[in-house]
């Protein structure tokens, strides 16, 4: 299994390499591609050092899967000439999510859409993903009618360069690049992305329309905040779901407990319920708090955290490659 990492040398990258290495991924050859002025470089994998690669030397080098974490105009460009060499591509970037034509996917919820004529297939975004890991096992049992979420995002979600801005305000470093309108430490920014129509920002855009995309069900009405904070790793979600059916919260924590991927951390009696800091490193996603909303029917609260770097982008797109392999879809 021929497997090139496209971006190898990024934040979410490096991640993908070491997700890579510890699920034991059946990597025959690595091929670690990056932008040009990095090629010749060197990347570790398994205690070995590998050369960095240029696009061109990796579409030759034919790698059975692609996996791609180099921004959207990168996947653009070159996603469509690997597809084309007979290259699965595995995209994490925002470029073909909603294109009618590509597969969104997250493995629990919705892999059994792959098949072997996918050869672009999107990552969601990294707030998505941990969202519709909870949103889809209870909209197959209540049915989804309305999700208001609110984001709490970390710098790790920006990039290499926030998280340096981030340690830079900590240390008191005024040198450091800003790639935030104000300063984050001490601070919480309402504007994660750009801003886009109707004053929502990208983040907010995507959170609403990729869950019903991954969901195959466009009946329920979604709307979102997404909020930039000053954690260095892992994303908080507060979400409130009105459901068209009644609900017990027993049944909930049930339903949810026995979703691969997801573990319930709810005993507020002695303090435990998902934090960032706690789900830093780890692959699953957290959800606690659990409660019901007291101020309508049929609507519940709680509180979903996972680690953006891992399930939120790199493992997500491993879990892809590894259904692909396991299914002979590749």
């Amino acid at each position: 299994m021929k497997v090139a990492v496209v971006g190898s040398t990024g934040m979410v990258g490096q991640v993908m390499l070491k997700v890579l290495e510890e699920r034991n991924f059946p990597v025959t050859e690595l091929i670690p591609v990056a932008s040009e002025r990095s090629v010749g470089k060197k990347v570790k994998y398994k205690q070995k050092e590998f050369t960095i690669v240029s696009m061109k030397d990796a579409i030759a080098a034919k790698p059975d899967i692609a996996i791609f974490s180099a921004g959207g105009s990168t996947s653009l460009e070159f996603a469509p000439l690997f597809a084309e060499a007979g290259i699965t591509v595995i995209d994490n970037s925002s470029a073909w999510r909603m294109d009618p034509g590509k597969k969104l996917v997250v493995p629990e919820i919705n892999a059994d859409v792959l098949t072997k004529e996918d050869k672009i297939i999107a990552n969601p975004n990294c707030s998505t993903i941990q969202l519709v890991m909870v949103l889809g096992p209870l909209n197959k049992k209540y049915d989804l009618k309305r999700v208001i979420v609110s984001t709490y995002q970390s710098v790790t979600g920006t990039g290499k360069a926030a998280v340096d801005q981030l340690n830079g305000e900590i240390s008191g470093d005024d040198s450091v690049a800003k790639v935030y309108p104000y300063q984050i430490f001490k601070n919480a920014l309402p504007h994660c992305d750009v801003f886009a129509e109707d004053d929502y920002t990208k983040e907010e855009i995507k959170l609403m329309k990729e869950p019903k995309k991954i969901l195959g069900d466009d009946t329920f009405n979604l709307t979102a905040t997404a909020v930039r904070v000053p954690v260095q790793g892992g994303h908080s979600e507060s979400v409130n779901i009105e459901f068209e059916n009644e609900f017990e919260l027993d049944e909930v924590r049930k339903i949810l407990s026995e979703t691969p991927g997801v573990v319930v951390m709810d005993d507020v009696k002695n303090n435990h319920y998902p934090m960032p800091l706690y789900s830093e490193g780890k692959d699953e996603v957290f959800v606690g708090r659990i409660r019901r909303d007291l101020s309508q029917p049929k609507t519940l609260n709680l509180w979903i955290v996972a680690d953006n770097l891992r399930k939120g982008a790199a493992t997500n797109a491993v879990q892809i490659a590894e259904y692909l392999v396991a299914n002979n879809l590749v």
